[in-house]
């Protein structure tokens, strides 16, 4: 049984302060899992490259590494172990789809020193990382060894029709043997480089029931908070572009109805925030642990920018740049981050003792609010809490006109309208006035002209007041025919008609001119009709 503290910062201590986990010291585990791995990968390219077989997922090698050494294993100073290798041809097939040479993974391994990690989570594991910040190798259950074995065949048709997932990817699974104690390893990809200073690290699940940081856990240098927290903290969201955000919410998608038919719940998404308008000392955070600068990962789609939409041949442009491949957002008040996120811990399966647990505490509590719950709810909850609380979108740019402008468009239009009428109008009087030669003016009325000079027949008196107006003679509708002789022109006009109104002297003005059956040197007629 584990001897780590719930918090994984480490359980009984011996006379040297040395972490143990299941009565093995962390420095003896770490030195029996590079001779183990070293072995048995260095073993594995002997044998010829060919297809994964459904045979293949079920093999177990095991190699006897005693402290003297033998004829196929090196000398050690660590006590005798078993060590054994879970599917090794699935997994060799695992790392080469992600571009993983056998040398470069025993160099990540073997050559460098392991560092130890704090588990912020309940579940008492021990994290080991690599010092170039590509592989992650962490303690599990027994339980949970096995369902990843059995999730291997679905893990592997996955991977093949999508490399590009938030999901873990396993890169390796492997047990160590002594003393009596089984200590099983699996071997994944880092979401969070160590290189990039987190300013924020969250675990979300989208639940809320007990979902906000110990105190004992905000005390830490780097706290990791939760869904509560991040409420509390992050009300607005984070903010994506459309393009970004598209991409973030289709994988995501995708791979949680991955995790939903292997009838998975209870995963979470690691979250880690990088501010770039912060600075450390006068630099920009993401210097390495030896000052040096570091460079991306190597891994293909191990970033989370190329989880989301890299592909193989822009892998190496989306890794070298200064995002370190991080995925670039904004907070509503347009401060520039650096997004790393992954989903983990998805080796939990919804089984008799989840769904006692669910019933138990639904009974207590809102069952909708609880982290255990059956793969589908759990899977929906999660995306609108992902795609509601915690990313956005950014919405694009546009041009608003005031209202002022957009009251006075119509305005403008409406003038400019009357002007081109006025000239149109005045351009047909010209054209008439040439026709019209010779006409003299209009009855009158009391000696005075009822439009004044014939040259301007397009003028309308102005208006005159509502006493004015009340002082002229009654007029009753009177018709004036007027023949006018065309000139020998051909045309075949349209019937027109215009007609201007005074709404105060009531006066209208109504021109007609009839164009039916026009021929060349025919008169047509225009009725001029003046009512009050």
């Amino acid at each position: 049984m584990s001897t780590t503290t719930e918090n994984g910062m480490g359980g009984p201590w011996n006379t040297s302060r040395e972490k143990t986990y299941k009565k093995t010291t962390s420095s003896a585990l770490k030195g029996s899992i590079q001779l183990g791995i070293g072995y048995t990968v260095g073993n594995l390219t002997s044998k010829p490259d060919r297809d994964v077989l459904m045979q293949d997922f079920y093999v177990v090698e095991s190699v006897f590494l005693p402290s003297e050494g033998s004829n196929l294993t090196p000398a050690h100073h660590y006590p005798d172990f078993r060590f054994k290798t879970y599917a090794p041809l699935a997994f060799r097939y695992f790392r080469d789809l992600f571009g993983i040479k056998p040398d470069d993974y025993l160099y990540s391994l073997v050559n460098e020193p392991l560092i130890e990690l704090a588990n912020p989570g309940a579940s008492g594991s021990l994290f080991y990382l690599t010092s170039d910040d590509e592989f992650i190798i962490k303690t599990v259950q027994h339980k949970e060894a096995k369902f990843l074995q059995r999730l291997l065949p679905g893990y592997y048709m996955n991977l093949n029709q999508n490399p590009r997932t938030l999901l873990p990817k396993f890169y390796g699974l492997y047990c160590i043997q002594s003393g009596g104690i089984n200590i099983r390893l699996v071997v994944m990809n880092n979401v969070l480089p160590r290189s990039v200073k987190m300013h924020y690290k969250y675990d979300l699940k989208g639940s809320t029931y007990k979902r906000r940081a110990s105190r004992k856990e905000r005390e830490k240098a780097c706290p990791t908070y939760k869904d509560l927290d991040f409420q509390d903290m992050h009300e607005e969201g984070l903010y994506f572009d459309a393009e970004t955000y598209n991409n973030l919410m289709k994988t995501l998608q995708r791979d949680c109805r991955v995790l939903e038919s292997f009838k998975i719940m209870d995963y979470s998404l690691l979250l880690g925030v990088h501010v770039l308008d912060q600075r450390e000392g006068g630099e920009s955070g993401q210097a390495g642990g030896d000052g040096r600068r570091p460079v991306g990962q190597k891994v293909l789609y191990s970033t989370a920018m190329e989880s989301i939409q890299g592909d193989g041949k822009a892998a190496e442009a989306l890794t070298t740049d200064d995002t370190m491949g991080g995925i670039p957002a904004k907070t509503h008040k347009e401060e520039k981050l650096l997004i790393f996120l992954g989903i983990i811990d998805i080796l939990q399966s919804y089984r008799f003792i989840k769904k006692l647990e669910h019933s138990w505490k639904a009974l207590v509590y809102d069952g909708d609010s609880v982290s255990v719950h059956r793969p589908g709810f759990y899977a929906s909850r999660f995306l609108k809490f992902m795609s509601t609380r915690v990313f956005r979108k950014t919405q694009p740019i546009r041009f608003s006109p005031s209202k002022r402008t957009r009251t006075s468009i119509p305005a403008l239009k409406s003038s400019s309208q009357e002007i081109l009428s006025l000239q149109a109008d005045e351009r047909n009087e010209e054209d008439n006035r040439d026709r019209l030669g010779g006409a003299r003016s209009l009855a009158s009325l009391d000696g005075q002209a009822v439009f004044g000079s014939y040259l301007r027949p397009d003028l309308v008196p102005a208006n005159p007041s509502f006493y004015e107006g009340s002082s002229m003679g009654t007029i009753s509708t009177s018709s004036i025919f007027v023949n006018v002789d065309n000139q020998t022109e051909e045309r075949d006009d349209v019937a027109s008609s215009s007609t201007f109104t005074l709404e105060d002297s009531a006066i209208c003005l109504t021109s007609e001119q009839s164009t039916m059956d026009v021929d060349i040197d025919r008169d047509d007629g225009s009725v001029l009709d003046v009512y009050l």
